[in-house]
């Protein structure tokens, strides 16, 4: 059964899986897994409908991001193997709480292409500076 409104909180819930996606394969990797690169620094994700969404991480394990259209989200993430992960995702949509996902090799200046859980395509920069 489709409800009024369904439509628009469908295409949210899609948006904030991609955005957790994007932000959470964006960083620097090494044997070590290392995310230094992303420090002090600015990951972008560009949609091909011209949306984006800014991550930061903070050296001190606190995750934030912010959407083209003014929504935002927190938590703190944390290095787990090969992965970095997202845990308290807040505010709570769809009730994901915790997201890992691989990292990617990546510097400042670097882009990089990848794919949310939809299959639609995404450009990712990781941009010096704040």
């Amino acid at each position: 059964m489709w409800l009024p409104g369904m439509e628009a909180r469908v295409l949210l819930m899609k948006g904030f899986i991609s955005a957790l996606i994007i932000s959470a394969t964006l960083v620097a990797t090494s044997a070590s897994a290392d995310i230094t690169a992303a420090f002090g620094n600015t990951v972008v994700s560009r949609y091909p409908d011209g949306g984006w969404v800014k991550h930061w991480f903070d050296r001190d394990g606190v995750y934030r991001a912010e959407f083209s259209d003014g929504r935002r989200i927190s938590a703190t993430w944390r290095i787990e193997g090969e992965r970095v992960c997202l845990n308290g995702i807040r505010p709570a949509m769809m009730m994901i709480s915790r997201f890992c996902s691989r990292m990617i090799l990546a510097d400042v200046g670097e882009t990089w292409p990848s794919r949310d859980p939809l299959g639609r395509r995404v450009q990712n920069v990781l941009v010096a500076g704040r």
